[in-house]
């Protein structure tokens, strides 16, 4: 083949010096340290922990939170921007910080000031790292319906049930963990932040899954977890607004990831036509070829603008829900098939673990899974233009 085409970065609109300076920085980050070893440790299911700590020592892992709070005071157009460029260099490690990200979330606006002034420093910046703990094996998409416990014992609370899909299960330092605390439904859940090394809290195997097996996901379980009064974030029965508010913030990050991923796979199949030649001539000289190619680099931007429109909406403190659900819906779906389709033009070699766009195409599967189903995305998005079913 020929020399391989070497990909152009992408071009950014960024709203300060000091969010391209950063994004200089998250490049030179991704293209030394995540992605040299992601083939290997993807292969033999291993966490890169040491680099979630050094992303963290950069301030990478408390972007979107305020500088007084001890993160970066960046908006939600740059964090997720730096999300992607983390994404498409692994994407263990971009959805990694979206989920830690998502951790926080609770705290940083909902915690009183004294629980930001006591934990957020070390979450945002002490080289912590978090897991989110909503979802359950019996619950599925109908997240109201959690059976996880918390009961008073006097000035505290005691945990008891099993969390499942949960991602750092078993490597995370905190967990920010919904129970119910009152009635069925909604109304009765509340939030807690618990120690990762609690007494009674623990982590099955990991999952063995299609696709990023260096990102562990796991079920948690919590036998009797016992947790301080002033753990409980926001008030007794909040703790369902917490969970919905947090999951906002966190589709748009795993729309911003899934169009990393998808640049990552357009690039490599770029690369591999551009170097490969058929019947005498490059592949990226036939019209079927380069037709298909500017559909996936289409795609790609439309979902870049859908997510960072749906971003700058959260950053000017307007309503962004049904965007942000569009936003994860659109890229996702995108993602695998951008994915798919890089496999299809590299032709055999794409099947092979010799290229990584095999791995992007098994990895692609799961953001259309994680923070909502896309079938839940689309509920979301349908209410909003005409209201609940029956109304």
């Amino acid at each position: 083949m020929d020399p391989v085409l070497e990909p152009a970065p992408v071009r950014r609109t960024l709203p300060s010096e000091e969010a391209r300076h950063l994004l200089d920085l998250v490049r030179e980050i991704a293209t030394k340290e995540v992605r040299p070893p992601a083939a290997e440790e993807e292969a033999a299911s291993r966490f890169p922990r040491e680099l979630f700590r050094t992303l963290s020592a950069t301030g990478l892992l408390g972007l979107p939170y305020p500088e007084e709070l001890g993160g970066g005071g960046q908006p939600y157009e740059v964090y997720l921007q730096v999300l992607e460029e983390l994404a498409a260099a692994r994407l263990t490690v971009g959805l990694g910080v979206s989920v830690h990200t998502l951790a926080c979330h609770a705290v940083a606006e909902f915690g009183s000031d004294a629980q930001r002034s006591e934990h957020l420093p070390t979450m945002l910046g002490g080289g912590q790292l978090g897991a989110y703990c909503l979802s359950e094996a019996a619950s599925g998409s109908d997240a109201a319906a959690l059976r996880t416990r918390a009961v008073r014992d006097g000035d505290d609370w005691v945990l008891t049930g099993s969390k499942a899909w949960i991602t750092h299960g078993g490597v995370a330092d905190f967990c920010t963990v919904l129970a119910r605390t009152g009635v069925d439904g909604p109304r009765g859940i509340s939030a807690f932040l618990v120690p990762g090394d609690a007494p009674g809290l623990s982590a099955a195997a990991p999952e063995r899954k299609m696709g990023m097996g260096g990102s562990p996901t796991a079920q948690v379980h919590l036998d009797g977890v016992r947790v301080s009064g002033d753990r409980l974030v926001g008030e007794e029965g909040q703790g369902f607004s917490v969970a919905l508010a947090a999951l906002d913030s966190g589709r748009l990050g795993i729309a911003a990831c899934a169009v990393g991923l998808a640049q990552a796979a357009l690039d490599e199949a770029l690369a591999f036509t551009a170097g490969r030649r058929q019947f005498g001539r490059p592949l990226t000289d036939f019209q079927g070829l380069r037709f298909q190619l500017a559909d996936l680099a289409t795609q790609i931007e439309a979902g870049r603008a859908l997510y960072l429109a749906a971003a700058r909406l959260r950053d000017a403190g307007e309503a962004f829900s049904a965007q942000a659900a569009m936003a994860k819906l659109f890229c996702t779906d995108a993602a695998m098939r951008v994915t798919t389709d890089a496999v299809q033009l590299m032709g055999g070699y794409g099947y092979t673990a010799d290229f990584p766009a095999e791995r992007y195409m098994r990895e692609a599967k799961v953001l259309q899974i994680v923070e909502g189903t896309n079938q839940i995305q689309r509920l979301v998005i349908a209410r909003h233009l005409a209201g609940p079913p029956g109304s």
